[in-house]
């Protein structure tokens, strides 16, 4: 057998569209005119039977009701088995919240950032006698679900915005942001929702990988102050953009990877519209833009 990832949600924060947002992409999903898509979130199994999820994103609920494979099987059986989390952003812990109805699952995250959601007392709705809470330590394999094996490492990334100082550091390297190495009878997929930039060292760690789920934020790093939306970079936020010779597509040239795989974008973004010229760059690249319901087999 081998790993299904399942996109759950492909956008990032605020999804598409985003609901206080006039911008042309939300107007045009609004009418229909292009894909909507919910916020950031992959499911992946490696029996098809038992599932994790990776992200447990403000839309969980509308995701898991798109998703028959994780349809309740009995009153309160269900196939999801697990929950990891790559960080403390709102967009990928809020979900949480309504995985609280005393369901049995565990809940993966690294130590600093369970000790985030230790500190918001919301999250003891996830009772402890229900929900298991496991610390996994940077580069320490373990069992995700059966057949599948993950690891967690380090990617530059910064704190949630939430828990941003005076000075912010964008590229932190630590348990605040991670990405997750998933291993099924030899398949190899990466996911990275989020990432400053693409040092020599995680280049090594992904290549040879079968697909890589990566940051696609923005498609340039100004994008949203040119569309009037925000006074903040891609790069003060945290995200490489797509195009440009320090961006992502730039970066992944020539590195021997079976599927890239573009998620977590911005509601700006074009390549979320399918007739966009940034789209067909991004395709000539041998990227695919995520979507909603997309399955890598």
């Amino acid at each position: 057998m081998t790993l299904r990832a399942r996109i759950l949600g492909a956008a990032a924060g605020g999804g598409l569209p985003q609901w206080n947002c006039g911008c042309d992409n939300c107007a045009l999903a609004r009418r229909g005119d292009i894909p909507a898509q919910t916020q950031s979130s992959l499911a992946v199994s490696a029996d098809g039977a038992a599932w994790a999820v990776l992200n447990a994103s403000p839309d969980i609920r509308d995701q898991l009701a798109r998703t028959p494979e994780l349809h309740p099987t009995g009153l309160r059986e269900i196939p999801l088995r697990a929950v990891l989390v790559t960080n403390g952003d709102i967009d990928h812990i809020a979900g949480l919240l309504t995985l609280r109805e005393m369901q049995p699952f565990t809940l993966f995250a690294t130590p600093q950032i369970h000790e985030v959601l230790r500190a918001n007392p919301v999250f003891d709705a996830l009772n402890d006698s229900v929900v298991e809470r496991v610390r996994i330590s940077l580069e320490q394999p373990f069992d995700l679900l059966p057949g599948l094996t993950a690891t967690l490492f380090a990617v530059p990334g910064k704190v949630p915005l939430y828990m941003e100082g005076e000075e912010v550091q964008t590229d932190m390297m630590g348990e605040q942001t991670v990405g997750v190495l998933l291993d099924s009878y030899k398949t190899l997929t990466v996911f990275i929702p989020g990432c400053a930039h693409l040092s020599d060292g995680l280049r090594a760690r992904i290549a040879g990988a079968d697909t890589v789920f990566f940051d696609g934020t923005l498609w340039q790093d100004d994008e949203m102050i040119r569309a009037g939306l925000g006074r903040k970079t891609g790069a003060r936020m945290g995200h490489m953009s797509m195009s440009g010779p320090d961006g992502s597509i730039a970066a992944f040239d020539g590195m021997d990877i079976g599927r890239k795989v573009f998620i977590h974008m911005n509601n700006t973004n074009p390549v979320l519209r399918p007739d966009s010229p940034e789209r067909a760059r991004a395709e000539a690249a041998g990227w695919m833009i995520g979507q909603d319901g997309m399955e890598i087999p």
